[in-house]
């Protein structure tokens, strides 16, 4: 978790009452990645590679874009956007929906919200229940302190069956206290 802003002295009442696992329930996008080597021993500019058993180029033939995402997300929790945004270039499924979300977040930790909103709405418009993708985006306008619009998104959330969810736990802890995740 990123402390982007502490809105509202809730927070220790919201820490008190959830349980920290509740945030974290879901899908491997609801953990911080676990940290590899891509971050502890690899050269800047390389990923780590379990099938190869050594760092590798992103745009390596042998790596697949599940290596290459997990990377992403890990260099992107570290600090690291602009490599995340490097490895995501090579992506081979193109401009998908997942990618477009990814690059969004990656552009939105190095600081670039313009362009991080415009990839989260192109994410969006490919896939319009892309709970993930809202979720982000939501915390993307928390951010940004536009409150009405955070709340759009996690009432999009939940209006497509993703009450209960850590896409929407996740967004309605950010609007109520703030803090944004960075991973």
């Amino acid at each position: 978790m990123q402390l982007s802003r502490l809105r509202s002295p809730l927070l220790a009442v919201v820490l008190a009452v959830v349980p920290a696992g509740a945030w974290a329930a879901g899908s491997d996008d609801s953990s911080p990645p676990t940290q590899t080597q891509t971050t502890t021993v690899c050269p800047k500019g390389q990923i780590w590679s379990d099938k190869l058993k050594a760092c590798a180029l992103p745009d390596n033939s042998q790596l697949d874009d599940d290596t290459r995402f997990r990377a992403v997300r890990e260099l992107a929790w570290m600090g690291r956007p602009e490599e995340a945004l490097a490895v995501l270039a090579t992506m081979t499924e193109g401009s998908s929906d997942r990618v477009l979300t990814y690059r969004a977040f990656a552009l939105r930790k190095s600081g670039n919200l313009e362009a991080s909103i415009m990839a989260y709405e192109a994410a969006l418009t490919q896939n319009p229940n892309h709970i993930l993708a809202r979720s982000y985006f939501g915390q993307a306008l928390v951010e940004m302190n536009e409150m009405q619009m955070a709340n759009a998104q996690l009432d999009e959330i939940r209006a497509r069956g993703g009450t209960g969810t850590w896409a929407e736990q996740a967004l309605a802890r950010a609007i109520a206290t703030g803090l944004t995740y960075n991973f």
